[in-house]
């Protein structure tokens, strides 16, 4: 019965539906993370610098992905198991709390299916065995440190780590890469933009990028090779550039506004997963 859903190439209709239902539902696990991650980490920050003050801990309640159970901003309003239902649950209830009406953001369901559709091509396109799912786990990944990034500026080291050495384990096996490719492509695309970051402080005295989009960029070096990086990074500099000056026609971003770049490289990271090796290969093309 397994071999109708796992270890088939190419995907079948069985397999891509389980993976969209499946991807739905870890979309609806995302958005929890989305939130509660980044305050996670304050709240542990906050009690570390107390304690190296000789004080005592700042957040003592329990507050991690499980604890608390989801509830209303608003009125405290905890969100049952029928309202939780990926998608359908925003529809059936108008996209308002039934405890006290207030309007939830139309983000949560758009990441429900988002994650859904993504996982589906994810199987689609590589099949239902190894590259398959391990590209399903790489673009939970991925949502996750898009949205958090877009919202704290933020990439959470359990994340950018964990795709990282998520991606040498896949390519144990040459998956996408060879794994002495992936560890150089991890260290190459670290270095790569530290180098940018330590000079641009250099010049300008300023700080123009974080060190998360260094470990980004090495994950995506880990899952894809050395190669891939130029690709890469001209992929999320022209997606930074086309989203950046949409944002700035519509006045969406201000003047001096920092602009996260983890979702660009994230963006650029799926595309050359997909198809980086037919851009390279078109690319050279040109001059042979």
């Amino acid at each position: 019965m397994l071999e109708l859903f796992f270890f088939t190439a190419p995907a079948n209709l069985l397999s891509t539906t389980f993976f969209a239902i499946l991807g739905l539902l870890i979309g609806s696990f995302l958005n929890v993370v989305i939130h509660r991650l980044p305050i996670m980490m304050q709240r542990e920050s906050d009690n570390y610098v107390a304690s190296e003050t000789g004080k005592g801990p700042v957040h003592s309640s329990r507050y991690n992905l499980i604890v608390p159970r989801s509830a209303c901003p608003h009125c405290n309003h905890q969100i049952s198991a029928l309202e939780n239902i990926p998608v359908i649950s925003y529809l059936m209830i108008g996209g308002k709390c039934r405890g006290c009406k207030a309007p939830i953001s139309i983000r949560y369901p758009i990441i429900e299916a988002l994650t859904g559709l993504l996982s589906a091509y994810m199987i689609w396109h590589f099949g239902s065995g190894i590259a398959g799912m391990a590209a399903v786990v790489f673009v939970w990944l991925l949502v996750a440190m898009t949205f958090i990034d877009a919202d704290t500026q933020l990439l959470p080291d359990d994340l950018t780590l964990s795709l990282l050495w998520l991606g040498l384990l896949v390519n144990l096996h040459d998956t996408f890469s060879s794994l002495d490719n992936a560890v150089i492509g991890a260290v190459a695309g670290y270095l790569s933009l530290w180098s940018v970051y330590w000079i641009f402080k250099l010049v300008t005295g300023k700080e123009g990028m974080g060190y998360g989009d260094f470990k980004l960029l090495a994950a995506l070096g880990a899952w894809m090779g050395w190669s891939m990086l130029p690709l890469i990074i001209l992929l999320s500099s022209a997606v930074g550039a086309l989203i950046g000056i949409s944002m700035m026609l519509i006045g969406r971003l201000g003047k001096g506004k920092p602009i996260p770049f983890g979702p660009y490289l994230a963006i650029a990271g799926l595309i050359a997963l997909l198809w980086g090796h037919t851009i390279n290969n078109q690319y050279l093309g040109l001059f042979y």
